[in-house]
């Protein structure tokens, strides 16, 4: 199988803490999660297309939070490929900090970052699913705080031609084979079986596997 991703291309991870994975002390700044070995994979499957990757999850972020950063931690770096999970801090600070987004507020940062960078970069993206297990049981009711930022994501995979991975739905067939909490132990932050899921997931999304 020919992957989609060019000889030579940069490819950029973003996203909050699921992404980030430890990021500043492990793996040459590639945390030890899904990023770190998607890339792995991908390396030792392509060797001669000398595709480099560069993580810049950050831990507890929020679309918003990408919006601010977006110049330093993309634009600036020129990548190829711009890989973006976000949306579960958004949902998850309302109901641990009284502090809530809106579905609207999430889809204009979201979009923003993304017109920024088909504006200045000749980049593509890979949109991928923000995601909750029903594990512990209060996770339960964050769905419908979660879902319409799902529904966001498939929008605006659409508006920007960008590769869908449904990362939410692919745990909700996970978990009809092991308990939620065999994928991750919250019902968010992956355990290495529910990263190693989602590596496999994004590689046969760009057709590497």
């Amino acid at each position: 199988m020919a992957t989609i991703i060019e000889d030579g291309a940069l490819v950029l991870f973003q996203g909050d803490s699921i992404t980030d994975a430890g990021r500043d002390t492990a793996c040459d700044g590639m945390g030890i999660g899904y990023a770190f070995m998607a890339s792995a994979w991908f390396s030792a499957l392509y060797p001669d297309k000398k595709v480099q990757f560069v993580n810049r999850g950050i831990s507890g972020h929020r679309a918003k939070d990408l919006e601010e950063r977006w110049d330093r931690d993309c634009i600036e770096l020129k990548p190829n490929w711009v890989s973006i999970m976000i949306g579960i801090n958004d949902t998850w600070r309302a109901f641990d900090s009284n502090d809530p987004t809106s579905t609207e507020s999430f889809e204009k940062s979201y979009r923003t970052i993304l017109r920024a960078t088909r504006e200045r970069l000749d980049a593509r993206f890979i949109l991928i699913e923000p995601f909750v297990l029903p594990y512990p049981e209060d996770r339960k009711a964050w769905r419908a705080d979660l879902d319409p930022r799902i529904e966001v994501t498939h929008k605006l995979a659409a508006e920007f031609d960008a590769i869908l991975v449904p990362l939410d739905k692919l745990f909700a067939e996970a978990i009809t084979r092991r308990e939620p909490a065999y994928w991750a132990g919250d019902g968010v932050h992956p355990s290495f079986a529910g990263h190693a899921f989602m590596a496999q997931a994004w590689l046969k999304a760009v057709k590497a596997i």
